[in-house]
């Protein structure tokens, strides 16, 4: 399949997955062997900024399944062990005969050094940090990377003795082989990682290795996916009928538009409202599903189920798994009233396949079938006994690229850019006891917030930006009375994925003017507080 080349996707498992080895022969890839590295994802994302597509596999893969693949190049990833110890992790060896173009990195590149007839050993002084890039041939994969470039090493171990047939391309300071290859074999090797963002030319190098080394073309586009995702669906779904658990997030409505556009009113979406969300987001939600845009929604009042189990809980941890099992409950009642189904649709994304397990294979048709729901949107698990063969379009795609196609199939641009919400909401931002009344105090705080940043054009500057009501009281005056109401602790941060995140430094003027808000027009609240941790230590939610 030929496309027009349009919006890139990207801006700037133990075992192979399972639909790793369907239509992948005729796609351009690069295929990302993992051996533990905590960068490993971000490799598979530094690759489809390029727009190439990009998969993390087990380093267990053979090689007979990387032929049956055909990756355009393949890339060895870091990992925290020494290639020498007893158990470290090893590729098959047979992939040095693919013929396949292979870029190794750190560990990746001393398993290629070792297992072709080279010396690892421990260095004298390991290399932590930035150093500076000092190139011996700037050609070839080093294009349009600068000599004494910054890149980040990380590493305790040194290639001592290069295998027959390959040569230093660029060496450090305290480092002799910072950079290797065998240009014959195709087969390159650097110590460092040019996949962070410390590595100031690392994207230039890897643009070398996908382009130039690999050969691939440009064409991994939010057209293309889409296009082959309707195509997937469609073969897959035939004429059954699929249910979706809407929550009102990025995943859940992309995946919600993209499957409408697939199979039409063979698409059932069920919200369930547990009385949890922020201030007229439940009713925003049906308007722009319903109304706007003439897609069905199975809306489920369960405020009240979800409150009464709540009552005297404060362990955040209980509060979860009750709102988990109500969950569960509600679902599976709702389901059997709308159904049946064959199908649930799942908004899982790439790293969630990645980093999880949570699906079994029928042992009779050998079908993937949900065991539990995506945490992120229901926040529970659906019991064994309530099987249904999975879609889940999105599962190749990271959070930007979702939001891109979100974009792509015509969903709004305040859901796209909706910050991230907790699926337990706002129960999660009260901290002690969930009461309606302490809800509609948080609601009423977290709207002045929200509408305040967004009025002032701010609203995408943060990676979140919300209220959290404390379980305390204290002191103040207001109208020359004293007051005793409750505190509410404002929370801005800055991320790029929720992983670790900064305090925002907001304006005192916004602080202001958002404080000002809150005390006069919430009734109940007296005092506004910042929070000024970062994660880690603490983390972004408070429960």
């Amino acid at each position: 399949m030929t496309t027009q080349i349009t919006q890139p996707l990207q801006d700037s498992e133990d075992t192979l997955p399972s639909e790793s080895l369907e239509n992948r022969i005729d796609r351009q890839m690069i295929a990302i062997l993992d051996f533990g590295s905590q960068y490993s994802e971000l490799i598979a994302r530094r690759i489809r900024e390029t727009q190439v597509y990009s998969e993390v596999l087990s380093y267990r893969t053979t090689a007979e399944q990387l032929r049956y693949l055909n990756p355009k190049g393949i890339i060895l990833s870091g990992g925290p062990s020494s290639v020498y110890d007893a158990y470290a992790p090893q590729c098959d060896p047979q992939i040095w005969e693919l013929g396949i173009p292979i870029l190794g990195v750190c560990y990746g590149m001393q398993l290629m050094v070792r297992q072709l007839g080279g010396t690892v050993e421990r260095a004298k002084r390991g290399e932590y940090g930035k150093a500076a890039l000092k190139i011996d041939d700037p050609t070839d994969i080093f294009t349009n990377v600068g000599n004494g470039s910054t890149m980040w090493m990380s590493h305790g171990d040194s290639c001592t003795e290069l295998p027959e047939g390959f040569e230093v391309l660029a060496h450090t300071d305290n480092t002799s082989c910072a950079a290797i290859a065998n240009r014959s074999a195709h087969l390159y090797g650097v110590q460092f990682h040019p996949e962070v963002v410390h590595s100031t030319d690392g994207q230039a190098l890897i643009q070398n290795f996908v382009y130039h080394i690999c050969r691939c073309e440009p064409t991994w586009t939010t057209e293309t996916f889409i296009e082959e995702a309707i195509r997937e669906v469609r073969a897959r779904v035939g004429d059954k009928r699929v249910l979706l658990a809407l929550s009102g997030g990025v995943d859940s409505s992309t995946l919600a538009f993209l499957l409408h556009e697939a199979i039409g009113d063979r698409l059932t979406c069920m919200f369930i409202d547990q009385g949890f969300m922020r201030k007229g987001e439940p009713e925003r939600l049906m308007d722009i599903f319903q109304k706007q845009f003439h897609i069905s929604v199975e809306y489920v009042n369960a405020r009240d189920r979800f409150l009464k189990q709540l009552e005297g809980i404060t362990d955040p941890e209980e509060k979860r798994r009750r709102i988990g099992h109500e969950f569960i409950q509600v679902f599976e009642e709702e389901s059997n009233r709308l159904g049946p189904f064959d199908y649930l649709a799942q908004g899982t994304l790439y790293p969630d396949v990645i980093e999880s397990a949570d699906t079994n294979v029928d042992p009779q048709t050998g079908e993937r079938v949900a065991v539990k729901i995506k945490s992120h949107h229901n926040v529970g698990g659906l019991p064994e006994n309530l099987r249904f063969k999975l879609v889940e379009p999105l599962r190749k795609l990271f959070k930007d690229e979702v939001r891109k196609v979100g974009r792509s199939v015509g969903l709004p641009d305040e859901i796209i850019r909706r910050h991230p919400f907790p699926g337990p909401g706002l129960a999660i931002r009260i901290v002690g006891d969930v009461t309606a009344e302490r809800l509609n105090i948080l609601r009423d705080a977290d709207f002045i917030v929200r509408d305040e940043i967004a009025k002032q054009g701010v609203y995408n500057d943060y990676w979140q930006a919300f209220a959290v009501l404390l379980p305390v009281r204290s002191v103040g005056v207001m109208g020359d009375q004293r007051t005793y109401a409750h505190p509410v602790v404002l929370r801005f941060v800055s991320s790029e994925d929720g992983m670790t995140a900064d305090w925002s430094r907001v304006p005192y003027d916004l602080l202001e003017t958002i404080s000002n808000r809150i005390v006069n027009e919430v009734k109940g609240v007296n005092r506004v507080v910042y929070d000024i941790t970062s994660k880690p230590p603490g983390t972004i939610e408070w429960e």
